[in-house]
């Protein structure tokens, strides 16, 4: 199968380098790869242009957005200026963040789940950080089912059915919704071990806290479906806070009218689908 990767990199001299040598170690190689340069003041530059000396199928696109590490729209806005240089000769896609080292047979293995399977939308694997004692521990706050926003791989059709990626914190929730709205499979494997060089959230500016209630807000979650949410992450971070920010931020998107991530028809699928996600767990 033929896959994409894009790589948005702002500042990651730290960490690039060991990314995209797991890359170009991969037992099934992409048929491209381009590294979005987003406005980097360190040598994320000069490391992309030595492998693209190396590579023919690595290109480097410097681009400019917002100075600000905003989880969702960064990233997905240099993810985009990414796609527009490729075509679309590709049985999957993949995001890929700047600070991970992948298995060498990774890509293989997801080619295999897209190729055994044509209702699989979206595959990946699963994140390990470093512990302080040196061990590499699983850290994957969600369901099973969920594939991390670090390293999303989409078939085409999924991700054309999905209107690709939303310049938003919760893209990487609502893609996963509008995946299964359009009736496509997740898949996960967890004999996937991606390791995750930057603790989770590390480089999210204080503005980001309000980013999560405007995100269900967006994803048309309503009222009820926001405080469940909400109060399940305050529970799990130990931050009563988390529950008073989101809220927050889900009446302050309201009340300003900020544009909805997905149509009234999806709106509803969405929080069917989350209700009865929910009562599984109770009953």
């Amino acid at each position: 199968m033929k896959y994409y990767v894009v790589i948005p990199a702002h500042n990651e001299e730290a960490f690039l380098k060991l990314t995209l040598d797991s890359v170009v170690q991969q037992s099934l190689l992409p048929e491209k790869v381009v590294v979005v340069n987003d406005h980097s003041t360190d040598g994320t530059e000069q490391i992309i242009d030595s492998f693209t000396v190396k590579y023919d199928f690595i290109e480097k696109l410097n681009t400019t957005s917002s100075t600000l590490h905003m989880p969702g729209s960064k990233v997905v806005n240099a993810f985009k200026k990414g796609l527009e240089v490729l075509d679309d000769a590709y049985d999957f896609i993949v995001k890929l963040d700047a600070d991970l080292i992948l298995p060498p047979h990774y890509f293989e293995r997801i080619a295999a789940i897209f190729s055994v399977n044509k209702k699989v939308g979206l595959a990946g694997g699963f994140v390990y950080e470093e512990a302080p004692e040196g061990q590499w521990l699983l850290n994957h706050p969600m369901n099973k089912d969920h594939v991390r926003g670090a390293f999303k791989a989409y078939s085409k059709d999924c991700f054309k059915a999905i209107g690709g990626l939303q310049s938003s914190m919760g893209w990487d929730t609502v893609d996963e919704l509008l995946c299964r709205y359009h009736g496509f499979d997740i898949i996960t494997d967890e004999s996937l071990i991606v390791k995750h060089l930057r603790p989770t959230g590390k480089g999210y500016n204080k503005k980001a806290k309000l980013l999560q209630g405007e995100a269900m807000y967006k994803m048309r979650y309503g009222f009820l479906l926001t405080v469940i949410a909400s109060a399940k992450m305050a529970i799990k971070q130990q931050k009563a806070k988390v529950l008073i920010h989101n809220l927050k931020g889900y009446f302050q998107a309201k009340r300003n009218g900020v544009p909805l991530m997905v149509n009234e028809a999806e709106g509803k699928f969405i929080r069917n689908y989350r209700f009865q996600n929910i009562k599984k767990k109770l009953f």
